[in-house]
């Protein structure tokens, strides 16, 4: 296990700091029926969980390329602060690990979701004047599992790769995150969809449970 001192600590959002994949992907199959169209649950995972809008919609366009698709981001995101409003999706002991990091060293978001979800979130948790920055789905290309996202963030914040740690919750994102060089924790919380987490350097049911003298 990489035990370096670290520069710069990234975050994933969804999953990670806020339990919404779920709501994600109910939000897509919403969205979806409303034009009449359905991807069984197992094949809808794989196209939305840990994956960038952009991701998305590609492969909805490639799983229904003789059906129009215009308007749909948009349905996906109306369907999905519904959702938002009847579910509790804090997950309270990863917000607190990151407020915990931002008072010491620099911390940033790395999410998939559109910018300016990532902000509405960050600014309801209150992590917005806590972060240095953050970083949607417009910002990079290619999305996660692509190293993109890690290396743009690790120039912005300004940390080698290499002294980087990045909390992540999906297999896309770990991917990601060790393509770059960089630590990876993941989160593998109860009752979330199977992700194949075993590149990560450490998988952990609780960021309550960062184990920070390992690198600080």
């Amino acid at each position: 296990m990489n035990r370096m001192p670290l520069e710069a600590f990234l975050f994933d959002l969804d999953g990670t700091l806020v339990d919404t994949e779920v709501l994600y992907l109910e939000a897509t199959a919403r969205a979806l029926s409303e034009r009449g169209l359905s991807v069984p649950r197992e094949e809808l995972l794989n196209i939305v969980y840990g994956r960038s809008l952009g991701d998305v919609m590609i492969s909805l366009r490639g799983r229904f390329p003789a059906s129009p698709l215009d308007g749909l981001e948009e349905r996906m995101t109306h369907h999905h602060w519904l959702l938002y409003r009847e579910n509790d999706v804090v997950i309270q002991s990863s917000v607190d690990l990151l407020r915990r990091l931002a008072a010491r060293y620099p911390v940033a978001v790395v999410s998939g979701s559109a910018r300016a979800d990532v902000a509405r979130y960050l600014s309801l948790l209150e992590l917005d004047r806590c972060i240095r920055f953050h970083l949607g789905s417009e910002d990079y290309s290619p999305g996660k599992p692509d190293p993109a996202c890690y290396f743009l963030a690790a120039e912005r914040i300004g940390a080698r790769p290499s002294r980087c740690l990045v909390f992540e919750d999906s297999t896309v994102g770990v991917i990601a995150a060790k393509s770059a060089g960089m630590t990876c924790v993941a989160l593998k919380r109860e009752n979330t969809p199977k992700q194949d987490l075993e590149s990560a350097d450490l998988v952990l049911t609780d960021l309550d449970d960062f184990p920070a003298d390992l690198w600080l």
